[in-house]
Parts: structure tokens; C-alpha cells; sequence
């Protein structure tokens, strides 16, 4: 699997590129299928490599941070599988909101009632717009 298509390199390189700091919506989540790793990836650096998201690997703490591509291509588990990206993942909200609730879940989550919670308290709201991947992205 391609873990980061054309469109989607597109869109990372945007919000990665842009002026002001902007807290984006995330564009594509990567997941280890064998263990508890996984990324939620907002913008791509010019370089083509780092990545800016919410990186939880597992041990109960989240963060916000840059990541490399191609260490994240690298990585192959149990049977040689590597990392994969979530077809289905469906963002409605700011990193903001996902970094809080995995703070408070003490991992990366897709609860829509903890993600909701975040986002009144943090006074974010759901968006709807071009950031928000098609269904697959």
C-alpha cells in the first residue's frame, strides 16, 4: 500500500506550506496492524519526509511532533507487514482536539462523544470544508 498517494502528498504539502500556523485538520491516519502504534498526520515539510501530526506509539502518552516518511515506510512487523494507512478514517475536527483527547484517553481515539467534549471545551467546532479527506483519504 501506498501510504501516502499523490492527492493526499498535495494536500499535506499545503498545510505545510502555509503562512501563518493553522491548526489543521488531519488529512490521513497511519497505523501499525500489528501493535498499538499509530499517527495522525496534518502537514508534510518541503523536504518530501517530515511530517507534523499526533504520533501515539503505544506507551500512554501522545504527542504532538515531526516525524520521517521514510522511517515510518521502514518500519516491518510480524509476517513483514509494515504500516498501513486507515481507508476509512474520517476527521471532523482540529488536531487540537484529537491531541487533547488523546491526552486525556492516554492514546490516540476516534470517540465521538470524548472528540465532541474537546472540541466544546476547547471552543473548536466541527469543520466542514476542503481540509476533511474524501471517504479513503
Amino acid at each position: 500500500m501506498i501510504l501516502i498517494p499523490d492527492d493526499i502528498r498535495a494536500r499535506l504539502l499545503a498545510n505545510g506550506a502555509a503562512e501563518r500556523e493553522t491548526d489543521h485538520v488531519p488529512v490521513v491516519k497511519l497505523f501499525n496492524p500489528c501493535g498499538a502504534a499509530t499517527w495522525i498526520i496534518t502537514e508534510m515539510m518541503a523536504d518530501g519526509d517530515t511530517l507534523f501530526g499526533l504520533a501515539d506509539l503505544g506507551f500512554g502518552c501522545p504527542e504532538l511532533g515531526y516525524v520521517s516518511l521514510a522511517e515510518i515506510e521502514s518500519v516491518t512487523g510480524p509476517l513483514g507487514l509494515g504500516i498501513e494507512r486507515d481507508l476509512s478514517f474520517a476527521p471532523r475536527f482540529p488536531l487540537s482536539v484529537y491531541a487533547e483527547a488523546a491526552r486525556r484517553a492516554s492514546h490516540i481515539t476516534e470517540d465521538e462523544r470524548l472528540l465532541a467534549q474537546v472540541a466544546a471545551a476547547l471552543g473548536a467546532s466541527s469543520r466542514a470544508g476542503p481540509e476533511i479527506p474524501p471517504q479513503g483519504g
